[in-house]
């Protein structure tokens, strides 16, 4: 995945049901939830999909998260942090699904990295 495009993205809500509600009704989004993870996702017709997270210690009313999609998470980790960036959540694993990681740019930006889990054969 040489492009690194933006593939996710996170929106904080105080209420990620109000804010599946309000995102259906007014822009016709798709929500689907994720009952292992309570993670609310939407589809954008058009754009990357992404999911409303539940305010907390680590997502606070107003963030906005995007997420590159990269083939090696380890590796871009290496560069970000080579280029003056700093890892703030190492490779975790979404069972089943793929990794994430997340990285502080040297602005002070969150952005996230998601690699999908490849299959096995």
């Amino acid at each position: 995945m040489s492009t690194h495009p933006f593939v996710h993205i996170e929106i904080s809500a105080k209420d990620p049901v109000v804010a599946d509600k309000f995102y259906s009704e007014v822009f016709g989004w798709k929500i689907e939830v994720d009952q292992r993870f309570n993670y609310h996702q939407f589809e954008a017709q058009g754009g990357p999909a992404g999911a409303f997270v539940e305010v907390d210690e680590t997502y606070k009313a107003g963030d906005i998260v995007p997420y590159l999609g990269v083939d090696d998470i380890d590796a871009m980790l290496k560069k970000v942090e080579k280029a003056g960036g700093k890892v703030l959540l190492p490779k975790t694993e979404i069972p089943g699904v793929g990794w994430y990681a997340f990285f502080g740019d040297p602005t002070g930006n969150r952005i996230g990295l998601y690699a999908r889990m490849q299959p096995h054969g």
